[in-house]
């Protein structure tokens, strides 16, 4: 997104460079042709218990004569305390009319958090809630979907003996983004023959900035048993209500199994509706078609493909 004048993409260019000395990996660059960046944020404690993630979007005429679009995302973050932290970003923009504001946001941010931190408040709630919980969605997708619960507990609940082989970490591939109205959607898949394994992709998925930085990172799991004969599979809706049972339940439509699949959201400041949902489970499914997890009864252990795989060296998220 081109700033409308020199003189506001100068200003703009300068204030993330200086943004992202200050902070460094803290900093993200979510998409810099739409100019969508976010930064985590923690109370300093050396094990932070208040943490909450800004992303912004910059308009071209910012900060010249338009602020920035904010989103705020935090497990605990809801309510009142929403309402107040945003007070507090907007007082803030009113009192600097013309400045670059993005510094004096986190910090003010990081002030607040700190507060909880050596307050009596009680500790956060882990659990996650969606930007979109007030918008009803539909019944619209390209496949037969039928109601599922929410995802909280293992479908199967038995142990899976898992040897040293086991443990290692499988190959995990990238499919091709999806982006409408400045969300983004990206599916990754890994094939799983184990808890831990599924365990071991999502570690690795999550450090990988890009990735953790995500407003939402759906993932669902069917892995077979052949000894019981019967599946282990499991879900997760990360603040997406019932976005992980409808995953799920795609796997289970396709019969894929020994797979793990992954969607990161990374939400553009417009609320889609229920073409959120479409947009998932879209992208889950082609990435199954494209390594060949739909072709035939029998799951492929060892899929195949074009997309990116990570390695514990370097990695690069396509998005």
């Amino acid at each position: 997104m081109a700033a409308s004048d020199p003189e506001t993409a100068e200003r703009q260019k300068e204030e993330i460079e200086a943004l992202s000395a200050i902070y460094g990996d803290e900093w993200c660059t979510v998409d810099e042709v739409e100019n969508i960046f976010c930064i985590k944020i923690s109370d300093c404690l050396e094990q932070p218990k208040w943490m909450l993630c800004l992303q912004v979007i910059l308009p071209p005429e910012y900060p010249t004569s338009a602020p920035p679009v904010y989103q705020l995302n935090a497990p605990w973050l809801r309510g009142q305390d929403y309402v107040n932290l945003a007070n507090h970003l907007e007082e803030i923009y009113a009192q600097n009319l013309g400045e670059s504001i993005l510094y004096l946001w986190v910090e003010k941010i990081r002030d607040i958090l700190v507060e909880k931190s050596l307050s009596s408040d009680p500790e956060p709630d882990s659990q996650k809630i969606t930007e979109e919980t007030d918008v009803e969605y539909e019944e619209d997708f390209t496949f037969a979907y039928q109601p599922l619960q929410e995802c909280k507990i293992a479908t199967v609940n038995f142990d899976v003996t898992e040897s040293q082989e086991d443990e290692e970490l499988p190959p995990i591939y990238h499919g091709n983004p999806i982006t409408d109205r400045r969300s983004t959607f990206q599916a990754h898949l890994a094939p799983v023959v184990s808890t831990k394994q599924v365990k071991n992709v999502l570690a690795e998925l999550y450090e990988n900035k890009k990735i953790a930085s995500a407003t939402h990172n759906i993932y669902a799991y069917r892995i077979y048993c052949e000894d019981k004969q019967t599946f282990l599979q499991d879900c997760e809706d990360d603040g997406e209500t019932a976005a992980g049972g409808r995953l799920l339940h795609l796997m289970q439509i396709l019969n894929v199994h020994n797979v793990l699949v992954v969607v990161s959201r990374w939400y553009g400041g417009i609320l889609l509706g229920p073409d959120r949902f479409k947009h998932i489970n879209n992208c889950a499914r082609n990435i199954l078609v494209e390594q060949n997890y739909t072709n035939s009864p029998e799951n492929l252990s060892k899929p195949t493909g074009k997309n990116k795989r990570i390695r514990k060296d370097k990695k690069r998220i396509e998005h």
